[in-house]
């Protein structure tokens, strides 16, 4: 078995119409460009050619340039020994992060492909390779081969011995093969290949002929996608399968979610037949190509071409850009939305509407069928004494009947923006409803909306991606980093969430959600004049200037008692980190807090950026009716 894969991994670069990109390479007798970082440890290769090794401590193989214009499939043939990690980035020009595409610490015997896809750019970057190796004796990260060819990595023909990264989930009596080749079985009734249409090319299949038990299942999953996309999924099938066996298409996420996406209508088709299916992912995930039988006798399925089209079909992702009804007026009033301070938001139940038995709702536009969605929006809440029917979200039907009821309210935090965030998917058009009911005159109070997006799949999933950006730290899965200066402080940065412990000090809660975390210096520990210094991880340097954005918190001269946005333009071409100094003033009410760093390309758009707050205010009563 290992024999076989290493002769076919020796062919990938001589594959039958299959145009290398650059930044292949086989190692074979260079590096092709590739580099060591002369900040860590060698790659060397080995003296037989073949491959590029490390065997102790970190290294990092950088790529040249590299200008793909059209979107491209990197696979990596690796290798882990023992124990550690390989893993990808991506490093954009003229940016001061790395991109993390894909990673392993799997160790293996043999050689193993990962399949990358690359999105398409105006600019040029590089790739890195990073590699880990366990301490000790024995333990190394080699890289074998590293693959790129136009188009996606969930293409493929079947013609290379690797199978462009698709792997069978192993069945002791069912499972897909590679079909084809002159060498097959002459009484075999499998079909020619499509692709060269003959018995020379290669396809997969499955086949009943083992199958012992009922509902024997063979799946074959893509690699899974390390990017959006959102398009047609094409691939072509025979079938020849007795009543009641199944062959089906699904996705599935990182989560392990399945969504089926197709079925055929057929149990038997004469020639290979085209199909064509949206397919969307906003968050990473995999096609599989599900078969069950019921018997030996339940026939074969063979699949071949698969391929996949931006061009035909619009993401399906929408905001809830609404205009308020009668039930929701529109206000500017507040110390700050939540969006940027000084913007509009959402506020249902004011003096001028609420009335006993009052019912608010708030809808947004139709979605389409058989989707997840995930829901995010922030609230916040002032005057009830009971938040039993404050707020809440329904799924109504494209009739506006109420189908579900998704979220209500389940504690009673009030004058600071809430984050919340819901999974849904319903078998017909639906669309989201809040609702916001006043009993009576002495139990109604105010409820406000901002920032509504609904975006396709489920949150727990877009939420990991979010996390996973670099130059952007919310603090609410740690520090990002992000550490203490211990030279010269007099003074502690620390990540905390919910009030400070210095009365009329300190927000009440983090920006992001207003139950999160944020990072706070306490002025009471330290004396006048004292600093406190958070230092940011080594960022690169860049030719480019850079926009830095941040949201503090403090209570000195003209600063306000919510959240401001803070955005400083600077450029720096040598490694550097960025450094947050908290000085105390002349009270122990000298508080600071900082939330939600983001670094951006280029300088920040709006030159009043760092003038406007964002929060509530800590009195309601500030409301100007």
């Amino acid at each position: 078995m290992v024999l076989w894969f290493v002769i076919g991994v020796q062919v990938l670069l001589t594959v039958r119409g299959q145009p290398l990109l650059q930044g292949s390479c086989s190692f074979e007798q260079s590096t092709c460009g590739y580099s060591s970082d002369p900040a860590y440890e060698k790659w060397t290769i080995n003296e037989e050619g073949r491959f590029i090794a490390v065997d102790s401590g970190r290294a990092v193989l950088v790529s040249p340039d590299l200008e793909l214009l059209d979107w491209s499939c990197l696979r990596l043939v690796y290798q882990i020994t023992g124990s550690g990690s390989v893993s990808l980035h991506l490093r954009p020009e003229d940016e001061n992060f790395d991109y993390a595409l894909w990673s392993s610490s799997t160790p293996s015997d043999s050689w193993v492909i990962a399949s990358v896809d690359l999105r398409n750019t105006s600019t040029s970057y590089k790739v890195l390779m990073e590699g880990r190796p366990g301490k000790g004796e024995g333990k190394s990260v080699a890289i074998f081969e590293i693959h790129i060819v136009p188009g996606y990595c969930i293409d493929c023909n079947f013609e290379e011995h690797h199978l462009c990264g698709y792997s069978n989930q192993w069945n002791p009596n069912v499972n897909w093969y590679v079909g084809g080749s002159i060498a097959r079985d002459p009484q075999s009734n499998l079909p020619d290949d499509h692709t060269m249409n003959n018995e020379r090319g290669h396809y997969m299949y499955v086949n009943s002929v083992y199958a012992k038990k009922f509902q024997e299942v063979a799946k074959l999953s893509s690699p899974m996608t390390t990017t959006p996309m959102a398009g047609c999924l094409t691939f072509y099938y025979q079938r020849d399968q007795e009543r009641g066996n199944i062959f089906s298409v699904y996705t599935k996420d990182q989560l392990g979610h399945y969504e089926e996406i197709w079925r055929p209508e057929v149990y038997a088709t004469s020639h290979w037949k085209l199909v064509q299916v949206d397919i969307k992912a906003p968050h990473p995930l995999e096609v599989v190509f599900e078969v069950a039988f019921n018997s030996p006798r339940g026939g074969y399925v063979a699949l071949d071409d698969i391929s996949f089209s931006r061009s035909s079909v619009t993401r399906r992702q929408s905001r809830l850009l609404t205009r308020p009804s009668p039930a929701a007026t529109l206000r500017r009033g507040f110390a700050g939305d939540h969006t940027t301070g000084t913007g509009f938001f959402l506020l249902a139940n004011t003096r001028f509407t609420s009335r006993p038995g009052y019912v608010g709702r708030l809808h947004g536009p139709v979605l389409p069928e058989n989707l997840r969605y995930c829901l995010r929006f922030h609230y916040a809440l002032h005057g009830f004494r009971k938040v039993d029917n404050a707020l809440a979200v329904y799924v109504y039907d494209d009739h506006n009947v109420a189908q579900e009821k998704v979220w209500s309210l389940s504690d009673a935090s009030r004058d600071v923006w809430i984050e919340v965030d819901i999974t849904f998917q319903k078998p017909m058009p639906t669309k989201v409803v809040f609702v916001s009911i006043c009993k009576n005159f002495w139990d109604c109070g105010l409820v406000a909306l901002d920032d509504i997006i609904v975006s396709l799949g489920d949150c727990r999933v877009t939420a990991g991606m979010a996390r996973s950006l670099p130059g952007q730290c919310d603090f609410e899965f740690g520090n990002c980093g992000y550490t203490q200066d211990k030279k010269g402080d007099m003074g502690d940065w620390v990540r905390m969430r919910g009030h400070t412990p210095t009365s009329y000090t300190g927000p009440k809660g983090d920006h992001t959600t207003g139950v999160g975390y944020f990072m706070y210096t306490e002025a009471s520990h330290m004396l006048p004049g004292h600093s406190a210094r958070l230092l940011s991880a080594e960022l690169r340097g860049s030719a480019v200037p850079q926009c830095l954005l941040f949201y503090y918190h403090m209570r000195r001269g003209e600063q306000s008692v919510s959240w401001m946005l803070g955005a400083v333009d600077y450029t720096c071409e040598d490694r550097h980190q960025i450094v947050f100094e908290a000085i105390r003033g002349p009270s122990i009410r000298s508080d600071i807090a900082v939330d939600d760093i983001v670094f951006k390309k280029g300088p920040c758009t709006d030159p009043g950026d760092s003038i406007p707050y964002s929060g509530f205010s800590e009195n309601f009563n500030e409301i100007d009716y």
